[in-house]
């Protein structure tokens, strides 16, 4: 059987919008910064953004962490672009690759990044926005490009040959841009992701219970598995 990767070699980021889950995984090695976006925090809830992104940063202050703007028209993206940047060294303002209309964001990117903002450009699924993305992200700020693998396989294609042709483009535009594999939908990701050079991986809460199942032996997962059906079938009462 071939070697699983070192998980080592990359950067594994909590996604998230829960206070308490957030804090856990700041004590947790393995998790190297965060991420975040107006879906999660409305799911969780969340109705004052500005009051939980600064409840996140007075606790959680050497780890970046990514809060995105949620505008749709570009001036008001700069804005809120521009005010999130200030609530800490730590922080990667998330921009979307277009807005609603499908207008490119390159722009604001490339205004922003070069003014010293640090980005996360974020819902990017093709090759195209990656090279745009990448273009305006050249010779700036430290920024970060999330690539939505996990969407990309929900159409039933392949994400792997897009993510390291995107790692490429990334790496063309310098050591200050990393490539971030965006919305995984199983442990398996990662060590894809590992696999392929990736810089940044996101999971969620329950993506990262999982991590204990790395390596796992596969003689003794089966057997686990046997006894867990047993178990259940027992506590049913079935009877034939």
């Amino acid at each position: 059987m071939q070697p699983l990767p070192s998980l080592d070699r990359i950067k594994i980021f909590a996604d998230g919008a829960s206070l308490p889950s957030m804090l856990a995984s700041a004590r947790d090695p393995r998790i190297a910064g965060f991420t975040t976006n107006p879906t999660l925090m409305h799911k969780a809830g969340l109705t004052d953004y500005r009051a939980f992104a600064h409840e996140v940063l007075a606790a959680i202050k050497d780890k970046p962490i990514s809060f995105e703007v949620f505008a749709d028209e570009i001036p008001e993206m700069r804005r809120q672009a521009r005010e999130i940047a200030t609530w800490g060294d730590n922080v990667y303002v998330k921009i979307p690759i277009t807005n609603t209309r499908r207008e490119p964001a390159s722009g604001l990117i490339r205004e922003l990044s070069t003014a010293g903002v640090k980005l996360n450009v974020t819902a990017i699924c093709t090759l195209e926005q990656v090279r745009d993305t990448a273009q305006a992200l050249k010779g700036g700020a430290p920024s970060v490009v999330s690539v939505f693998a996990g969407r990309i396989a929900d159409t039933g294609r392949d994400p792997i040959p897009l993510m390291k042709e995107a790692l490429q483009i990334c790496r063309g535009a310098g050591s200050t841009v990393e490539l971030l594999w965006a919305s995984p939908r199983e442990l398996l990701n990662i060590i894809q992701a590992a696999e392929i050079g990736c810089d940044i991986i996101t999971v969620t809460p329950d993506l990262l219970k999982k991590l204990e199942l790395v390596g796992k032996d596969l003689g003794e997962f089966s057997l686990e598995t046997v006894q867990m059906f047993y178990r259940d079938a027992q506590a049913a009462g079935f009877k034939l």
